[in-house]
């Protein structure tokens, strides 16, 4: 007779398993106060981002149209580098600001 091991002669093996966090002991009730952070540091950013730079540009390029500006005595004028630099600025800004409203307000309207 062969030593045969049947299904029921096996010792089922237990796993000890532990839960960490169910919908009984979190709280999951929004207060609703990031749908007003959200787009205000969204808007905040952004006109910070279009400010800052043009605070230092648009000074610079109303001097450049004064002839006694340094680089109009020496025949040099920059005019059309403060241009180019605001143009730029303005550029990168609305790429910028526009992948950060599609991103974020796009997504806060899901959550309703």
């Amino acid at each position: 007779m062969e030593n045969q091991t049947t299904v029921v002669a096996t010792q089922v093996v237990t796993e000890h398993r532990e839960a960490y966090g169910t919908a009984k002991t979190e709280n999951l009730r929004d207060s609703g106060l990031w749908r007003l952070l959200l787009p205000l540091v969204v808007i905040g950013g952004s006109a910070a981002m279009i400010a800052i730079p043009l605070i230092f540009l648009v000074p610079l390029l109303v001097k450049s149209f004064s002839p006694n500006y340094a680089a109009n005595v020496q025949g040099q004028p920059l005019t059309w580098l403060w241009i180019v630099m605001i143009l730029l600025v303005l550029i990168i800004d609305f790429v910028i600001i526009r992948g950060l409203v599609k991103i974020f307000f796009t997504q806060a309207g899901n959550y309703r």
